[in-house]
């Protein structure tokens, strides 16, 4: 069995001072054996904010998957918006934009859906779907395949204009041919799991998000993040959610699933 930390929307600059030490000591209880942290580390892309999301990463435990957000980019500086968008992400965080990570048991791929010229908005590109494919082929035959988003893609909120990543359905398809079991994104600050054939009929991996670790940003929700439990074709979500009375985060809820040549099946 592996344990995925799975944290989210961190937006240094915009977070709830009192959720940052008690998460690093949630993770580091959990004792992962592998961190993701799926985008939006900072609020604007600044200096200050990246150092502290630096910090922040130095303290949780290793290995770590990472991967941009759009507010990773800035956003009033339009030359370093367009010329060196995410130059100040490499420099603190680190120059891998799509880092991958494997074992016997699981097989973690990021991707980076940050784009220059959009505000809310992602894209992943035919080059990035393909890598997917390419990486996974390589990959132990038994071993999970999990892709990690910053841009979601699914929203059960909005079905006929929805908020997820651009190209989606393109990425599905090669996904299906890789064999991807499992996405994780966050950008909606709303945690969730569900299959991908409810919106990309005859694709059936679990589409997982995060919600905001950190930030006081909230959307409905209270800050959260997931540990997800991998085990052959089991997979096991817990949310963790902050509990401003008690002052720590706190098991919220509990799921867990099961792939079957029909896809992910929900189990109690």
């Amino acid at each position: 069995m592996r344990t995925i930390a799975h944290l989210s929307d961190l937006h240094f600059g915009a977070v709830d001072p009192e959720t940052v030490p008690e998460i690093v000591t949630a993770v580091a209880q959990a004792d992962p054996d592998l961190v993701v942290v799926s985008g939006d580390l900072t609020q604007r892309a600044r200096a200050r904010q990246f150092a502290a999301a630096r910090a922040f990463l130095d303290q949780l435990p290793r290995p770590q998957i990472v991967v941009p957000g759009n507010h990773d980019v800035p956003l009033w500086n339009l030359l370093a918006r367009g010329f060196t968008p995410i130059e100040k992400y490499k420099r603190f965080i680190g120059p891998e934009l799509e880092p991958f990570f494997a074992d016997e048991e699981m097989a973690v791929l990021g991707l980076n859906t940050a784009r220059a010229f959009t505000i809310q908005g992602g894209r992943i590109n035919r080059r990035q779907a393909e890598r997917v494919r390419a990486v996974f082929e390589r990959s132990p035959e038994k071993a999970m395949r999990i892709v990690v988003t910053h841009h979601p893609f699914d929203d059960r909120r909005n079905v006929d204009r929805p908020n997820i990543v651009g190209r989606a359905a393109m990425a599905m398809r090669v996904f299906a041919i890789a064999g991807v079991d499992v996405v994780l994104s966050g950008h909606q600050h709303l945690a969730r799991a569900a299959s991908s054939a409810i919106r990309y009929p005859g694709h059936r991996a679990l589409l997982v998000q995060a919600g905001t670790a950190t930030s006081f940003r909230q959307r409905g929700e209270t800050n959260s993040f997931n540990l997800l439990r991998v085990s052959g074709a089991k997979l096991a979500i817990d949310r963790l959610e902050w509990d401003p009375t008690a002052k720590q985060f706190t098991k919220a809820s509990s799921v867990a699933f099961r792939e079957t040549e029909e896809g992910w099946r929900e189990v109690a």
